[in-house]
């Protein structure tokens, strides 16, 4: 949209028509129309400074009601050609128009003029479009040709790169006026090209993700695809103001922010249940207070009665910021989960009880988090039955061990034997032993087998890394070869470290196992029909 919230306040107000004017105040301004722009007046400038440089400037405060209003009237026509466009404010978003195209058999340059008109006529307001093959190249399009223009750039590579190859950085999306300086004093990097020529300089000064962004500038990519819906947390809302340290006057402002919350939770119909005030104070100063609520509450009136007593708690203050927040929403009216959230649930292992608990090795399981697993069920025999079972992942440590435990008995007279019997800790202790070693045998065997000596297929490709050397290349390819050599080698030195680690940690767990076996037959009760709860754990010390 053009000069938004100024062209609102002109279609309100026709006197304003012809007349530098800014939607603000004197300490800031949110936009100018384009007659206050011929004299530097620009959006995000203290309104004292805008005065100066046009002193006939006309000032209108805000009024985001009526601002929102037209905004959904214009999102309206963006939906008849994008079900799923993308607003990122209230006067700009992007839309795919390609499939509105193909169905209609319209061209670009025809779908945006009918959109520029069918906004017209709807709201009364202009608006600028740009037509480009992503939303980065779409968005510096729109530019070109305002106010009320259009620019289509081809969906041709050779037209991308001719567009890009004299576009001043500034002009990105992402480039301020910082990150513009380092560019053009360090790197004297004035173009988008250029930014590709020395791509070299951006990797060593930059990190990865600045870098990335760089070079897609470069050369011309940016995002087509919708982005991933993510859960909602927090609804928030807040506002700037004058230093200010009247109460009547703060209490006001904070029921307006209560009631702006209260329509922004209603539209999305959601409840939440901790209430977050925000405070800056008059020397820049941010303080936060929260509350947690016995309820779930979604009106201005409940909302503006617990914001009330946290503000009143940090009472007489100078404020210059308020906000809310709203957090810790309702189940049912939040919307599904995150899949990418995990949840306790996740980690129950459902089914029959007698089975090994199992765990992958990346969920990062230490000792602590062992599962043991008992089940008692009744058999012929009278003797107890103490069975160990373990399940090895691809790396096995003492600290990552899966283990299932099962125990059956048919009388109490059973666990009078318990006590003998838990000497098996220290069959534990040799069974665990035996299989590190076993499996640390087959393992060095497995990967001596898998990873053979380096060899060159068809005489100038690695049969390991599949990396393409010429014969010429004699010093290149034998230190190629020696990287591999040395890394077998490497590999087998850890297993066989893993397995004298773990053998160790055995060797100096096995005196303590049988103490805490005498000590666990001491405990163990003699007779009754009860079975007491430390029969089924085995006390003992952590060993470092």
């Amino acid at each position: 949209m053009d000069a938004f919230y100024a062209a609102v306040e002109t279609l309100e107000n026709p006197s304003l028509k012809g007349k530098p004017m800014a939607v603000g105040s004197m300490s800031m301004i949110c936009t100018a129309n384009y007659e206050a722009r011929k004299f530097g007046v620009r959006a995000a400038m203290p309104g004292f400074i805008a005065h100066k440089l046009c002193p006939d400037l006309v000032f209108v405060p805000t009024n985001f009601e009526k601002y929102t209003y037209y905004s959904e009237l214009t999102r309206k026509v963006f939906r008849r050609y994008d079900s799923d466009f993308i607003a990122t404010s209230l006067d700009e978003a992007y839309l795919n128009i390609t499939e509105y195209c193909n169905e209609r058999g319209l061209s670009r340059e025809e779908v945006a003029a009918e959109l520029r008109n069918n906004v017209y006529e709807e709201t009364g307001l202009t608006c600028s479009v740009g037509v480009a093959p992503n939303r980065l190249l779409a968005k510096v399009c729109s530019d070109i040709n305002k106010p009320n223009g259009q620019y289509i750039l081809p969906n041709d590579r050779k037209a991308v790169m001719t567009f890009i190859s004299s576009l001043p950085i500034r002009k990105i999306g992402g480039i301020g006026k910082v990150t513009e300086t380092i560019l053009k004093d360090v790197l004297g990097i004035n173009t988008c090209e250029e930014l590709l020529q020395k791509g070299a300089f951006l990797c060593a000064l930059f990190s990865h993700c600045s870098t990335d962004f760089f070079l897609s500038v470069g050369l011309g990519l940016g995002r087509t695809d919708t982005p991933e819906h993510k859960l909602r947390k927090s609804i928030s809302s807040e506002r700037t103001f004058s230093s200010t340290g009247d109460e009547p006057l703060l209490l006001q402002k904070l029921a307006d922010i209560a009631e702006t919350l209260s329509n922004d939770m209603q539209k999305e119909c959601i409840w939440g249940r901790t209430l977050t005030l925000k405070l800056k104070t008059a020397s820049f100063e941010v303080r936060t207070r929260a509350v947690s609520l016995q309820k779930f509450i979604q009106s201005k009136e409940e909302i503006l009665t617990y914001a009330s007593k946290l503000l009143k708690a940090e009472l007489p203050l100078s404020l210059r910021l308020m906000g809310l927040r709203m957090s810790q929403f309702r189940d049912d009216k939040c919307g599904p989960l995150d899949p990418r959230q995990k949840t306790l649930a996740s980690f129950v292992v459902s089914g029959d009880v007698t089975a090994s608990a199992t765990f992958s090795d990346k969920h990062q399981i230490c000792d602590a988090q062992t599962d043991l697993s008992v089940h008692r069920e009744s058999s012929a025999s009278n003797d107890d039955k103490i069975s160990l079972s373990y399940e090895k992942n691809d790396v096995l440590a003492s600290d990552q061990l899966s283990c299932g435990l099962r125990y059956a008995s048919t009388s109490a007279d059973g666990i009078e034997n318990m006590g003998n019997e838990c000497s098996g800790k220290c069959d534990y202790v040799e069974t665990e032993n035996e299989m590190i070693r076993n499996f640390s045998g087959h393992k060095t065997i497995a990967a001596s087998s898998q990873k053979t000596e380096p060899s060159w297929v068809d005489g100038y490709i690695c049969s390991i890394c599949g990396i393409e050397m010429p014969p010429s290349f004699i010093e290149e390819r034998q230190e190629h070869s020696d990287y591999h050599l040395a890394e077998m080698l490497q590999e087998e030195e850890s297993v066989y470290g893993t397995e004298h680690l773990t053998q160790e940690r055995s060797v100096r767990k096995a005196p303590q196992a049988k103490e805490n076996a005498r000590k666990k037959q001491k405990t163990s009760p003699k007779g009754g029909k009860h079975i007491p709860i430390d029969a089924f754990f085995i006390k003992g010390k952590k060993s470092l």
